[in-house]
């Protein structure tokens, strides 16, 4: 149930690689994944209907975490109890990760990232892991892989709930060897109460790991340092301070990618020049590698002080490959190059996200008119409860349109991204700010703009984490 969706869908893939008969239903049945899914042989409904599951008979039915209370399908297993049910991140343990040394890579930020280099480097360095990457990466190029049993399973391991019937976070149910904590901030506040809740589920994932597994730790981060010293397994410290074991050095970046240095328990590890920009990037390859060298090792264990023998991430893994690594779509994707214009769609929906990425984009293209188009659409982000985050982080660009609040009519007027007053506090910091009533009319201004001043080279920055009406597409096609 929700198969479209694109953990969903990829689970789905990795059971019919793994020989079930899969079936599934979706409102707004569309490609890409409906086309993946049938070439997969998956047989796919639209809409949800009880009759259809009472005739059909599976063996199990995987509930998504969209499905809520009043799907037809939902009251209908409830009431009848007729077909056993579970929640996607259990079916996963149960079926695919039970038996597996797996790396779930967790954090606020960066996790598909990571998770497509670290499913990369071990693929580039002869492992046939398998993965599931909660986006559409082009390095590897596909989102799921069942790979050798023998070899370790890299997931992306998501803090949000696992379903109706089950609230713990997703990445509980995971069972971690290696657990990489990217970064640690206040987000889903549809679920969490406050900074110290998502503390509290990461705390629980933390104690999870075996004592012979590791977590991997940004050691930059005071919201991760705050859990402690995490005794019952062994840790690594992955950052650009001195009391890291694992160091980024000498970061730099320009108009095409970025240069840095990787220092293993203060020997050279490697340099690496790629096109990947913002040192938030340099630290999710870090992370991937630390992780990877940690896998590598895994069935075979290497007590510390081996570890901090300055070769030994030499000898575990090669990152040449890293200058060749793509990245993922939607995540600072080029949609459009000219010297005049310059079109960049970003999954952004977290203050500090867009404060980085901006950031890296002042460093990366000088002398340009940034423009940041954002849409509040996020359980987070169309509240008012980061409200003053994205004011700071949208005060870093030259102008700003402001797309409608997803779904306003089911919020109250306390609690709502308030536009009216963002758009007021960016033009009190001399920050054009642009809002419209509908996202169509907003694309319409900012075409309308682009036409007008080309008198300085722009580049235009859309932030959201989902559709946004489909009018990303079109400022492309229509504004070059």
């Amino acid at each position: 149930m929700g198969v479209c969706g694109t953990a969903m869908g990829n689970a789905a893939l990795l059971a019919r690689a793994a020989g079930h008969e899969v079936l599934g239903a979706d409102t707004g049945v569309y490609p890409p994944m409906s086309q993946v899914l049938a070439e997969a042989g998956i047989e796919l409904h639209e809409g949800y209907d009880p009759i259809r599951l009472e005739t059909l008979t599976p063996d199990l039915v995987v509930i998504g975490n969209a499905m809520s209370r009043g799907n037809a399908e939902v009251e209908w297993l409830l009431d009848t109890r007729a077909i056993p049910f579970t929640s996607l991140p259990a079916f996963l343990h149960d079926h695919v990760l039970r038996h597996r040394r797996n790396l779930v890579i967790a954090g606020t930020h960066g996790k598909t990232t990571t998770t497509a280099l670290t499913a990369f480097l071990l693929r580039e360095n002869g492992r046939d892991p398998g993965f599931l990457i909660g986006g559409v990466p082009q390095d590897p190029p596909v989102g799921n892989w069942l790979g050798n049993r023998s070899d370790p399973f890299v997931i992306e391991g998501d803090e949000y709930d696992s379903a109706f019937f089950d609230k713990r976070s997703k990445f509980i149910h995971y069972a971690p060897y290696v657990a990489v904590l990217n970064n640690l901030e206040f987000d889903h506040a549809d679920i969490f109460r406050d900074l110290a809740d998502v503390q509290r589920t990461f705390a629980h994932f933390t104690r999870i790991v075996p004592r012979s597994g590791w977590v991997v730790l940004n050691g930059d981060d005071e919201n991760l340092r705050a859990l402690g010293p995490l005794p019952w397994t062994q840790t690594l410290r992955v950052g650009v301070g001195e009391g890291c074991d694992v160091r980024i050095v000498d970061f730099a970046e320009g108009p095409t990618g970025a240069t840095f240095r990787l220092s293993w328990f203060g020997g050279v590890w490697t340099e690496v020049s790629w096109g990947l920009t913002g040192l938030y990037n340099a630290r999710n390859a870090a992370m991937a590698a630390t992780a990877a060298v940690l896998a590598v090792t895994a069935g075979a264990p290497v007590a510390r002080a081996q570890l901090q023998d300055p070769t030994f991430s030499q000898q575990a893994i090669d990152l040449a490959p890293l200058a060749r690594f793509r990245g993922v779509k939607r995540r600072q994707e080029v949609l459009v190059s000219t010297p005049a214009l310059t079109v960049i769609e970003d999954f952004g929906h977290h203050p500090t996200a867009l404060a980085e990425t901006l950031k890296s984009f002042r460093n990366r293209f000088s002398g340009v008119r940034i423009t940041a188009v954002f849409e509040p659409r996020s359980n987070t982000a169309r509240t008012n409860a980061l409200q003053t985050g994205f004011q700071d982080a949208l005060a870093l660009a030259d102008e700003v349109y402001l797309g409608a609040v997803n779904r306003a009519e089911k919020m109250k007027d306390g609690e709502r991204f308030d536009v009216e007053a963002v758009t007021r506090s960016l033009a009190s910091r001399g920050v054009r700010a642009i809002s419209a009533a509908t996202n169509r009319e907003l694309l319409s201004d900012l075409l309308a703009a682009t036409a007008a001043q080309r008198e300085k080279p722009r580049l235009v920055v859309f932030f959201t984490n989902g559709s946004f009406d489909g009018i990303i597409a079109q400022y492309a096609a229509e504004a070059r």
